[in-house]
């Protein structure tokens, strides 16, 4: 993937990732009177949309990451061998700052 093109779509999933975490920041909802169950289910709502602006909030991070690489000159090298990013992992996931690999590595580690 060509610099300009991975650029742009890099800005596009950070503008992105921006409006969805700021939806999932949205003001909390008025507290009413409710029986036990909708209190329940309001927990559950809550534990969702945190998990999602966790998930979120990581991917934003990653595409800041990438797109600091870009200007380093470094967009498409592994972090950790320095090899070559396949062409499709790129295609994929622009943010992806390992080889398959490394990142196979990564994640058995964790």
């Amino acid at each position: 993937m060509d610099v300009a093109t991975a650029r742009q779509r890099l800005e596009d999933m950070l503008a992105e990732l921006d409006r969805s975490i700021g939806v999932l920041q949205g003001d909390p909802v008025a507290v009413r009177d409710r029986s036990a169950a909708d209190a329940g289910s309001d927990l559950t709502d809550a534990d969702r949309a945190q998990a999602m602006l966790t998930v979120a909030t990581a991917q934003r991070r990653a595409v800041i990451e990438a797109l600091k690489r870009l200007e380093e000159g470094t967009y498409g090298l592994c972090v950790d061998c320095r090899r070559p990013v396949p062409e499709g992992r790129l295609e994929a996931r622009p943010e992806a700052a390992r080889c398959v690999q490394c990142q196979g590595k990564r994640e058995r580690r964790r």
